[in-house]
C-alpha cells in the first residue's frame, strides 16, 4: 500500500472517531436534557449552616440564595411578603407583587416548595372556576402563576383569596410571562426562617429514647435541638397518611363524593361507617384518615385519583418539599416499603403546618370547614394521636406496624422564657413507646429552653 493510501486511511480513521465522538457526546448532552425534563428539578447540594455547635436545617429560601450563587434563572416566590421575583444568570430581573394567594386557613392555601413551569398559555381556562388566567404559567398540579381572571364576557374576576394561584396584575403577569422558560425552577416559599437562636449555655443531657431515629427541631427556624439518626431512612407505618392528605387535598375537590367499592375495603382494618355503595364527599373521609388511622379510608381516598397515580403524587410532592430521602408504596403505610427519615418528616410538618394547617386541626379531632354535615361521629372515633388534651399540641400523627415499631410526627407550640412562642416538632421512628419518649423529650426542653 502506497504512503499516499496509507495517508488516506489514517484520514478516515481519524475522522470516524470525532464523529463518534460528537456522536457521544450529542447523546450524553441530550440524555441529560430528558433527564431534567422527566425527573423534575435537581436540587442543589446544600451544606447545614452552623453557629457555634448549632445546627440549622435548610429550609427554602437557602436553596434561592444557592441558585442565585450559582447563576441558575429561576423564578422566587415569598408568600409572607407577597412577592415574585424573576433571576437570570444570578441578577434580579423583574420584580413584582403578588395581588391575591391562597388561604391556607381554608384547604385553599398555595404551594410553596421547589417546583418547575411545565406549561405557558397566554389565556388558559379554568373549569372549576369559568373563567380564563391570562398570561399563566403552570407549575403544580392546579397551580398557576398569572394575571387577573376573567369571564368568558370579559368581566374581570375578582376575590379575596385564589383557589391556590398566585394572581398578578396582566401588566406584570406578562412580562413575568415573557422573561420565563419552561422547564425553570419555580421556588414558592412559604415562611421565612426567623433568626431567634435558641441559648446552649448550661444544657442538660439529652434523655436515653428508644426510638432507633429521632429529631427535635424548631419549625420556624430550622435549628435542630437534639438528633439521631436522623438521615437514616426507616419504615414510617400511617405517617404516611399525612402525606396522603396532602397530596388529595391539593389534587382533588374536596366537595366531591366517593362511593365506597369492595376493593376499597380490602384494606387491614376496618372503619365503623364506611359502607358498601355509600358516598362520602372526600373532606369527611379526612377524619377517620387523620384520628382514627383508617387503612380502608385511604385507599377509598387513593382511589378518586387512582391508586398509582396517587402513590406517583406522593413522591413528586416529598421531592418538592425537601424529601429526598422519602419513598411511598402504599397511599396507608401498611406496606414497609413507605419509608422516610427523621429530617425529612421534619419538612413534611412543616409543610403541613405552614400550608395545609386544617390537616393538624383534625388530627386533634377538631372540625374544619367541610361542606357540610360530617357522615362520622368524630367524638366517636378513636383518636391515636396520643397528645390530643394537652394545651401546647399542635398536631400530629402516630404509626404502628411491625416493620416500624412506633413512629410519630408530633407538633407543640411552647413559650420560651421571653414569652415568645416556638412551634416545636418530635419526630420519633422505631420506637418502644411514642407517649414515654416524646414525654422525655418535652420535658427536657422545657428544663432548658421553654417554660409552660
Amino acid at each position: 500500500m502506497s504512503f499516499k493510501n496509507i495517508f488516506k486511511c489514517f484520514l478516515i480513521i481519524i475522522l470516524a472517531f470525532f464523529i463518534s465522538l460528537g456522536i457521544l457526546v450529542y447523546e450524553q448532552v441530550l440524555e441529560k436534557e430528558i433527564s431534567f425534563i422527566f425527573s423534575g428539578i435537581e436540587f442543589p447540594e446544600m451544606e447545614f449552616p452552623e453557629q457555634d455547635d448549632s445546627i440549622f436545617l435548610e429550609l427554602f429560601e437557602d436553596i434561592g440564595e444557592e441558585f442565585v450563587s450559582n447563576k441558575t434563572d429561576f423564578l422566587k416566590v415569598n408568600l409572607a411578603e407577597m412577592k415574585i421575583a424573576l433571576y437570570k444568570e444570578g441578577f434580579l430581573i423583574k420584580e413584582a407583587y403578588i395581588l391575591t394567594k391562597g388561604n391556607s386557613d381554608n384547604w385553599g392555601g398555595s404551594a410553596a416548595g421547589l417546583y418547575r413551569i411545565l406549561s405557558g398559555n397566554k389565556a388558559s381556562f379554568s373549569i372549576g372556576s369559568g373563567v380564563y388566567m391570562p398570561y399563566a404559567l403552570h407549575y403544580y398540579g392546579k397551580y398557576y402563576i398569572h394575571g387577573i381572571p376573567y369571564y368568558p364576557g370579559g368581566v374581570k374576576f375578582d376575590s379575596l383569596f385564589s383557589g391556590g394561584c398566585l394572581r398578578l396584575s396582566d401588566k406584570d403577569a406578562e412580562a413575568i410571562y415573557e422573561l420565563s422558560d419552561l422547564n425553570m425552577p419555580v421556588l414558592i416559599i412559604d415562611k421565612e426562617r426567623d433568626n431567634y437562636e435558641h441559648s446552649r449555655k448550661e444544657i442538660t443531657e439529652f434523655p436515653e429514647l428508644s426510638a432507633k431515629s429521632y429529631l427535635i427541631a424548631d419549625l420556624d427556624s430550622g435549628y435542630v435541638f437534639a438528633e439521631k439518626n436522623s438521615l437514616q431512612p426507616l419504615p414510617i407505618a400511617s405517617l404516611t397518611k399525612l402525606m396522603t392528605a396532602v397530596v388529595v387535598a391539593e389534587n382533588v375537590n374536596l366537595k366531591k363524593s366517593i362511593l365506597i367499592k369492595e376493593k376499597m375495603l380490602e384494606a387491614y382494618g376496618s372503619t365503623e361507617g364506611l359502607e358498601l355503595g355509600k358516598r362520602f364527599r372526600v373532606v369527611e373521609l379526612f377524619y377517620p384518615l387523620l384520628i382514627e388511622s383508617s387503612n380502608d379510608v385511604a385507599e377509598a381516598l387513593s382511589y378518586f385519583l387512582g391508586r398509582e397515580k396517587t402513590i406517583k403524587l406522593m413522591n413528586e410532592k416529598a421531592k418538592f418539599i425537601l424529601m429526598k430521602q422519602t419513598e411511598f408504596t402504599d397511599p396507608s403505610g401498611f406496606d414497609p416499603g413507605n419509608v422516610s427519615t427523621a429530617r425529612d418528616l421534619f419538612y413534611l410538618a412543616r409543610y403541613i403546618f405552614n400550608n395545609r394547617p386544617p390537616i393538624l386541626e383534625i388530627t386533634k379531632g377538631n372540625k374544619v370547614r367541610s361542606f357540610g354535615d360530617i357522615s362520622f361521629d368524630i367524638d366517636k372515633l378513636w383518636n391515636k394521636n396520643v397528645f390530643i388534651t394537652d394545651p401546647t399540641f399542635v398536631g400530629g400523627k402516630t404509626g404502628f406496624i411491625k416493620e416500624s415499631k412506633y413512629t410519630a410526627v408530633f407538633i407543640f407550640r411552647l413559650l420560651d422564657k421571653d414569652g415568645i412562642e416556638h412551634n416545636i416538632a418530635i419526630i420519633l421512628l422505631a420506637a418502644q413507646s411514642n407517649k414515654i419518649d416524646t414525654q422525655k423529650a418535652y420535658m427536657w426542653l422545657l428544663d432548658n429552653y421553654f417554660v409552660l
